[in-house]
């Protein structure tokens, strides 16, 4: 990785490699968390407009990959090379929701809940991300709308959940600043096709996690390891979003248009080093979350950034492009980062370890509801209060290649204590307006494949069946009565 023109701040995530930013760690426990974390609501009751619902993406449920005219994504090629996935699977068949999205709806409705946030394969409906369009595979979506409508689940659509057509990837794909017009063009034919009943998109997904893992850590897709393609990657993902938008709404005057981002508080880790550690968390803070909350609220790039979007990256009318007017900003939240300043390393920043004694989910990370506090506080202060959604939070078992635990009661406390932080937000004036736990199903988790299990459903991968989980009826009971229970 070359780390030559590119400031100490800049390259904050880029030092931190898979460790505070969600690599796997050696202690796999599960999701149990000490207090000390805890937020106390005055209140545990949700309002009745409160959105209960559950995430998933195409890639990681659909299964059938050469079906029906859908073309490669970057993810299709990426994990197909030797040791990207740790226990050699792959997404071919996933959950085979491709074919079962009717079972996948009826176990939605089953638990009671109001939506459902899927993800449409740009390559399913482009095969080459341009051109002519695959009826077909719009045709499918169509299809999955309906199934949901008429079981009052209501659908909300990413569209775009890391899979990028390998055609366009071919083409520079992210570097290349065509990508974005693509992406506008995509979503023109999603909203002109179902637009007169799919009602909620979400622009893209994560955004920091697809620039940072698949193009400067080459961690997932497309595994790319240049930390040149960082500045125009970052631009052109929010151009993208912002045509988006400007597509989708010209389209139809009726949407409810947002995005979604992976929100984290970037702490420094403590000790007498802190001071100089902070140095270190503000650059990340930069990068993974002002750089794409700053553009689209405020129509600037934090000043951290500069280096990195020099050379004509950003054009005239782009910001004005990027700062759209959103419905909801989706809010994924799993854990804060911890960050050091490392005098060994050349950008002198290196991960941080969580504080002594807390608890550690199975990937490592700081179990802090308190972090979702934290961020949606820094929303509604700093960026004018927007709606928000949950768009995802949850926890996976520990990591391994065995059945997953139907008893999980480490998931219902983890869910418990995060929906506190929802709470104590509202109260402390945030709009958080739904709740969209990851996920349905146990599903193939990208590098981690099937040994990372994060369903409120578990699914055998070898007959199919699908076994609803404690906290899938925890999550029902809820969605029902709308209090949330204390913890027993």
């Amino acid at each position: 990785m070359d780390h030559q023109g590119v400031s100490r701040r800049g390259l904050a995530a880029m030092a931190l490699g898979g460790g505070a930013l969600g690599g796997a760690a050696l202690g796999l426990s599960g999701c149990e968390a000490k207090p000390g974390t805890e937020l106390h609501p005055k209140s545990r009751q949700f309002p009745k407009d409160f959105v209960w619902g559950v995430a998933s993406a195409a890639f990681q449920t659909e299964g059938a990959q050469n079906v029906d005219g859908r073309g490669p994504s970057v993810w299709d090629v990426f994990e197909k090379k030797p040791g990207i996935v740790v226990d050699g699977s792959d997404a071919t068949v996933a959950t085979d929701s491709y074919r079962r999205y009717a079972d996948d709806v009826d176990l939605i409705a089953g638990a009671g809940l109001d939506a459902y946030r899927f993800s449409i394969s740009w390559s399913r409906v482009l095969p080459t991300g341009e051109g002519a369009i695959n009826p077909v595979g719009l045709d499918h979506y169509s299809k999955m709308v309906d199934a949901m409508l008429a079981k009052g689940i209501a659908p909300y659509a990413t569209l775009f959940h890391w899979d990028l057509p390998q055609a366009l990837q071919d083409k520079g794909g992210w570097k290349n600043r065509d990508t974005a017009l693509r992406f506008a063009d995509y979503a023109h034919a999603v909203v002109d096709r179902l637009g007169d009943r799919l009602k909620h998109y979400i622009a893209l997904n994560e955004a920091a996690v697809h620039a940072v893992f698949g193009h400067v850590l080459g961690e997932h897709a497309p595994g790319l390891k240049d930390i040149g393609l960082l500045g125009p990657t970052v631009h052109h993902m929010n151009l993208a979003q912002g045509l988006a938008m400007q597509a989708l709404r010209a389209g139809r005057g009726d949407l409810s248009v947002g995005t979604t981002m992976a929100l984290q508080p970037c702490r420094p880790a403590g000790g007498g080093l802190a001071f100089w550690n902070r140095l270190a968390s503000d650059g990340l803070d930069a990068l993974w979350n002002r750089a794409w909350l700053d553009p689209l609220f405020k129509g600037t790039y934090p000043k951290a950034l500069e280096d990195m979007l020099k050379d004509g990256v950003v054009r005239d009318g782009d910001m004005a492009a990027i700062r759209q007017k959103v419905d909801f900003l989706g809010v994924n939240y799993y854990a804060p980062a911890y960050v050091r300043l490392d005098l060994s390393s050349p950008s002198k920043i290196a991960p941080a370890t969580p504080p002594k004694g807390a608890e550690l989910d199975a990937f490592g990370r700081h179990i802090d509801p308190s972090g979702l506090f934290q961020m949606l506080e820094i929303v509604r202060r700093e960026y004018g209060n927007p709606p928000v959604l949950i768009t995802e939070n949850g926890c996976s078992d520990p990591f391994s290649k065995g059945p997953a635990v139907i008893e999980d009661g480490f998931r219902i406390d983890y869910m418990r204590r995060h929906l506190e932080a929802v709470l104590a937000a509202r109260e402390a004036g945030s709009p958080v307006g739904g709740y969209f736990c990851w996920t349905l199903l146990d599903n193939f988790e990208w590098n981690l494949g099937y040994t990372s299990k994060f369903g409120l459903v578990a699914h055998d991968r070898v007959t199919g069946v699908r076994a609803p989980k404690a906290s899938y009826e925890w999550f029902k009971a809820l969605a029902a009565s709308r209090a949330l229970p204390a913890k027993l």
